[in-house]
């Protein structure tokens, strides 16, 4: 038997077995290879044009968020330098480089014939690639979020995205080497003898996923356990809806990387859903929970990291005043006044003050250190020079 397709005025009509021993008749066996429309999607093309439908889906998407970070390039750029924090110069970067890989990813599927060994390669590679910024950029994120406290330089971010790139580039050797020594048959396409991009394999696919979503949903409860009192846990909520959002996301594809892997066709579909949601929508929801907010206001403070504000020493030495901080310091992004036990309620990732809800704002009066009634009770040690001086004026 072998493959042969049937066209009827320029119209493929599908494929069909060819029964060998009728060669002479040139008949076509009644049986017709049908794949299913969850894995007809993932291959199809624009007519003759050998753009796949499916990277088109993909692409349209990042193309547009990246053409929305280019409008708003300048305006964030300035943002960027009027902060001190480079927590938002590490996650736009991020974001830009995440958003970009995907848009050339699309562009080169677009471009290679993937029915040759060399486009079906590259295609894969590229993916490979997609998968290693995007898993970089989540468990940077994560990091991010949850040790916010300690990323108050540029050393420890840049260490965070080492031990992160690290960790993403030996998942993903272990998947592409996965998908190309060993494809999976559930992508493999034989009309086309073609072997699609099968995410390592529905077995490690589903392995990793429930080690995924185990992760986002440990963290999704850490608020409603114990460790609340002794971890400066994230109160935006925000942030766990974007921990939510992953974990649902991740046992989805567990969910349909299983049913493929027990043979249930239905599971593909599930899968498109999710990893399609996945390559489109993850970077513009990382944009939303952590950077909208930064570029909108108009004074940004500092989401993920402080330094308590140091008081320059009075240089009058007949004067014995409480230190004292300027009103108009509280104006700058920066210099937030706010007990120890307390972080900043404004803040993107501040830990619950776990009391009053108005701990991180004090009066003037606390500030200062005394009030307008006790400024009776200023004392000046040099009363001799201030006595004389007063005589003198009058």
């Amino acid at each position: 038997m072998a493959f042969d397709s049937v066209e009827r005025d320029g119209e493929k009509m599908g494929w069909f077995m060819l029964d060998e021993n009728s060669t002479n008749n040139n008949t076509l066996s009644p049986v017709r290879i049908d794949e299913s429309f969850c894995k007809l999607v993932l291959y199809i093309e624009f007519s003759s044009s050998g753009v796949r439908i499916w990277d088109v889906v993909i692409f349209l998407p990042n193309v547009l968020f990246l053409l929305f970070l280019a409008l708003r390039f300048n305006r964030a750029r300035l943002k960027l330098r009027a902060t001190s924090s480079p927590i938002f110069l590490t996650f736009y970067g991020i974001v830009w480089s995440c958003v970009t890989l995907s848009v050339l990813r699309c562009i080169v599927s677009m471009l290679v014939n993937a029915t040759t060994s060399f486009g079906g390669m590259t295609d894969k590679i590229m993916w490979i690639a997609v998968r290693f910024s995007l898993l970089s950029a989540e468990m940077s994120v994560v990091i991010f979020g949850l040790a916010f406290g300690h990323l108050d330089s540029r050393n420890s971010i840049r260490a965070v995205l080492v031990t992160t790139c690290v960790i993403s580039l030996g998942f993903s050797l272990a998947q592409g080497a996965l998908d190309i020594v060993l494809p999976d048959d559930a992508f493999h396409i034989p009309s086309k003898d073609l072997d699609l991009f099968g995410h390592g394999g529905m077995l490690f696919l589903f392995v990793t996923s429930i080690i995924f979503a185990t992760i986002y949903l440990i963290i999704f409860l850490l608020p409603c356990t114990r460790a609340r009192d002794y971890l400066a846990l994230p109160a935006k909520r925000s942030f766990y809806a974007y921990v939510a959002t992953l974990c649902l996301l991740d046992s989805l594809q567990a969910l349909g990387a299983g049913l493929l892997n027990w043979d249930v066709p239905e599971g593909l579909c599930l899968l498109n859903i999710t990893s399609g949601t996945y390559f489109t929508f993850y970077i513009p929801l990382v944009y939303v929970t952590f950077l909208r907010e930064f570029f909108s206001i108009s004074q940004p403070t500092i989401l993920f990291s402080y330094k308590t504000q140091v008081d320059d020493t009075l240089d009058d030495e007949h004067y014995s005043l409480p230190q004292q901080q300027s009103l108009t310091s509280l104006k700058t992004e920066s210099d937030f006044i706010c007990p120890n036990h307390c972080l900043f309620e404004n803040t993107q990732f501040a830990a619950n003050a776990g009391g009053n809800p108005l701990c991180g704002i004090q009066s003037p009066d606390s500030i200062t250190g005394y009030s307008i009634e006790s400024s009776s009770s200023i004392e000046f040690s040099g009363r001799g020079d201030f006595g004389s001086l007063i005589a003198r004026n009058n």
